[in-house]
């Protein structure tokens, strides 16, 4: 396979899409970062060695390997000096995805294995076929991202009930009424309302996962 790089412009997709996938044989030493990205990636490593390093953690990876970039950290990683590696990676975008990712115990662990899911390997060559496919590849490329998001939430699930996953669904219910009625004339305390939170608690859930203020994501939906 030849290196290649898929980048889409609608990165305010208002569930989930691909907006990026590739894959490249790196040379020896190959490094990129430090730097934040704004979506979420997963590398997956076909051959060769290489480390990625986030929150304070060095991971030192190999053939089989997948490591997981999550949007706002700071993140490096370096192909090895003799045994460079050969990555493919799938980036995606959405204000659900992050909820999506969080069915699965990846954003903690950020290193897993695909190990015999064949599935999930396939995903990333179904990606470089949907690529050729013209002006609509698009939906067939994001058919493929919410198969391969099944998939790692069947593998790799989040046995943990925790408080987040119900403050996240609050950011999903408010992001339905705005969704749904952007051009009449809501407020967020009307929001609040509706949900029975505290305007302010809204605010601070609503900013934490959208990286937004609710007042700023309800007047940008408007204009766009």
């Amino acid at each position: 396979m030849k290196d290649y790089i898929f980048s889409n412009d609608f990165t305010k997709n208002i569930d989930a899409m691909i907006y990026t996938c590739g894959y490249e044989n790196c040379e020896p030493g190959h490094s990129y970062g430090p730097l934040l990205r704004n979506g979420y990636l997963v590398h997956y490593i076909l051959s060769g060695k290489g480390i990625y390093q986030t929150r304070g953690k060095v991971f030192h990876l190999c053939e089989g390997d997948a490591f997981l970039i999550c949007p706002n950290d700071v993140i490096y990683y370096e192909a090895d000096q003799k045994e460079p590696w050969i990555y493919t990676w799938i980036g995606m975008q959405g204000i659900k995805v992050g909820s999506y990712l969080g069915r699965t115990c990846l954003p903690e662990t950020l290193v897993f294995r695909y190990g015999d899911n064949s599935r999930l390997r396939a995903c990333h060559e179904r990606l470089f076929e949907a690529e050729q496919k013209g002006r609509s590849r698009d939906l067939l490329m994001n058919s493929i991202l919410y198969e391969y998001l099944f998939l790692l939430a069947e593998q790799f699930p989040n046995k943990k009930l925790t408080a987040s996953e119900a403050r996240s669904s609050y950011v999903e219910e408010a992001l339905n009424i705005i969704e749904g009625a952007y051009c009449d004339p809501i407020t967020v305390q009307g929001i609040a309302d509706h949900l029975c939170l505290n305007r302010s608690y809204l605010h601070r859930r609503f900013k934490a996962v959208m990286g937004v203020s609710i007042q700023d994501y309800l007047l940008d939906r408007r204009i766009r």
